[in-house]
């Protein structure tokens, strides 16, 4: 019985991430529309980091342990600055959200091979039917794509950021929160750094806010602390494979909320994200 309830609770996390991290798509679309893409990231990460100060506080424990600093730091560099500056670059450079998406679909390929020297043919098949899946899912953002020299610079980098800094991650003995304040420090000071060279403007109204709200606070923050749970206790492979259901999930969303009606290569593409997430993960 009570690894009944420690299954439930662990299934429900999981849910709970899935459903969450999916939304974000569709709030950072909407915050997208009354803001310039640096604009809402630092003022995101701002909020994100104010809100992890406040925690830091009450805890009065707002440094990782000593001597793991400049790893802890290394680590917000690439999977919170990093990533998210280059994904922005990416589609700033003319990479569609469809084609970043399927580039990044290769993390869990990559994982599996960084992490399994001795794979199974049959994970490596199921994620790669995984893949098929999610770019059919997003076929018609990725037919429209028009691949620069640029863009597929920074989607590969965006990938290598992502990848290399969720290895680092799941190196790390210590509990989300004692390491996401100087992680999202150091994202934050990323950012600034860039957003000089980037178009700035916000409008601040009501489109504007609702978002960021929700993007710094329920995804930065609720939606990473998940994550980080996860890849600390979970294996690293499974985890990263759940990226395949957020695209699907986000199409139910706006189904749902916006009536936006999947298309039909859309739900061939849900089959076969789960026919492979069930062949590379049983």
């Amino acid at each position: 019985m009570q690894l009944d309830g420690l299954a439930l609770r662990r299934h429900g996390a999981t849910l709970l991430f899935v459903l969450l991290w999916s939304g974000g798509a569709l709030a950072a679309k909407w915050g997208l529309a009354h803001a310039s893409a640096f604009a809402f990231l630092v003022i995101r990460l701002g909020v994100a980091l104010a809100a992890l100060t406040l925690i830091a506080l009450t805890r009065r424990q707002w440094w990782p342990a000593p001597g793991t600093g400049w790893q802890v730091a290394g680590t917000g560099v690439l999977l919170i600055g990093g990533y998210q500056a280059s994904y922005l670059l990416a589609l700033a450079s003319g990479i569609t959200p469809g084609a970043l998406a399927t580039v990044l679909g290769v993390q869990p390929i990559l994982t599996l091979v960084a992490l399994e020297r001795r794979h199974s043919a049959r994970r490596l098949l199921g994620l790669a039917v995984a893949l098929v899946g999610l770019a059919l899912v997003v076929a018609q953002s990725l037919m429209s794509a028009r691949l620069s020299a640029a863009g597929s610079v920074w989607a590969l980098t965006a990938l290598a950021c992502m990848t290399l800094g969720t290895l680092a991650q799941k190196g790390s003995r210590q509990t989300p929160l004692d390491v996401l304040p100087l992680q999202y420090a150091v994202g934050l000071a990323l950012a600034l750094l860039v957003a000089p060279t980037q178009p700035w403007h916000i409008d601040g109204t009501q489109g504007f806010w609702l978002p960021l709200l929700y993007m710094g606070l329920v995804i930065s923050v609720g939606a990473t602390l998940l994550l980080y749970r996860m890849i600390a206790s979970g294996n690293l492979v499974t985890v990263t494979s759940l990226f395949y259901l957020v695209p699907v999930v986000t199409a139910l969303l706006d189904w749902g909320i916006f009536g936006h009606r999947p298309t039909a290569l859309a739900v061939a593409g849900t089959a076969a994200i789960l026919m492979g997430l069930r062949l590379a993960l049983r």
